[in-house]
């Protein structure tokens, strides 16, 4: 079997395609033959090391697949079974890999493999941002940034369905319109025009009651500027860059804001949440309210090459690889 390794911390050139020994299920584990793989932001940082991990490591966080093997202890998944994941150790790009049974969701009927790679990660990240870490209301406007993304795309289809206005940022035109096709009411383009400013006006200089910030460094300052006075500030990426420290005060000066910086780990860490993230998510998808684009497909083996085109921009909506 194949998979990519990473020997040391760097750029796209890390990622090293090698040959692995085939893994055994051990206690509670399952082995997984990947039929589709997702590619997500932070499997940058992990190249990188802004999100450190023990070396030499795998990469990746989400994928789809059939049960291989099962270990000893499992019971609600079965050989043959198609199922899913998003999170846990990471691993996922390769073409078999060993995981930890609580960690996995059964596909429904309906739900294509590479549909589900392309979605868990960043469909259960948009279910707990705007079901409960902010529970989105019919009628509020709401500002996600980087909408035309993979988890914008989604967002904005999502938040059109629950009755919100959303105001999306894009870096580009082209960005604009495909994130106005995926229900984004208004599409600001960031790199000619000043956030905050429109924002204002589009509320009756109000400002919105929450913030979804993906990009971190060169947003954050900007977005706590559009919030109203008790608006929630909710930074769930680092995109261009960790953000630096700042005064707690300045979240007095702007209006009495909330902070959070949730993390998908953590919103479902029991199977029960985990279950609840999951189920949410397929429905809104097999209702049609929100439609999982798959807009680039790479082979595995042309990590570094995703790695690249992620990083500089050149991707929208979901990427995917195949073994």
């Amino acid at each position: 079997m194949y998979g990519i390794k990473v020997a040391e911390l760097g750029g796209p050139e890390v990622l090293s395609y090698v040959e692995m020994s085939r893994p055994a299920p051990g206690v509670g584990e399952v082995l997984i033959k990947a039929e589709a793989i997702g590619v997500n932001f932070i499997d940058t940082y992990h190249r990188s090391g802004l999100y450190p991990l023990p070396l030499p490591t795998g990469l990746g966080s989400e994928a789809a697949g059939v049960v291989e093997a099962v270990g000893p202890g499992v019971t609600h998944v079965r050989v043959g079974d198609r199922v899913a994941y998003a999170g846990g150790p990471p691993g996922s790009y390769a073409e078999v890999r060993v995981m930890p049974a609580d960690r996995l969701v059964k596909l429904p009927e309906g739900i294509s493999d590479r549909t589900a790679a392309a979605m868990m990660l960043k469909g259960m990240t948009v279910q707990y941002l705007i079901r409960r870490t902010y529970k989105v209301q019919p009628g509020e406007t709401v500002l996600f940034h980087a909408a035309a993304g993979g988890v914008g795309l989604i967002a904005c289809q999502w938040l059109k369905a629950l009755g919100a206005t959303v105001i999306g940022t894009v870096g580009s035109d082209e960005k604009a319109a495909l994130a106005r096709a995926h229900g984004c009411d208004h599409a600001i383009v960031y790199t000619r025009e000043d956030v905050a400013k429109r924002v204002r006006e589009m509320t009756g200089g109000k400002g919105v009651p929450v913030v979804y910030d993906s990009v971190g460094k060169s947003t954050f300052a900007g977005s706590l500027d559009c919030l109203r006075p008790l608006g929630l500030m909710v930074s769930f990426g680092n995109a261009s860059g960790p953000v630096p420290p700042f005064e707690l005060s300045l979240l007095t000066q702007k209006g009495s804001l909330y902070l959070t910086r949730p993390t998908l780990n953590t919103y479902t860490a029991t199977r029960a949440d985990l279950e609840a993230t999951a189920q949410d998510l397929f429905d809104v998808v097999l209702s049609g309210k929100v439609k999982i684009e798959i807009n680039h497909t790479y082979a595995l083996k042309d990590a570094q090459q995703v790695h690249r085109d992620l990083e500089a921009r050149k991707t929208t909506g979901s990427i995917v690889m195949v073994p």
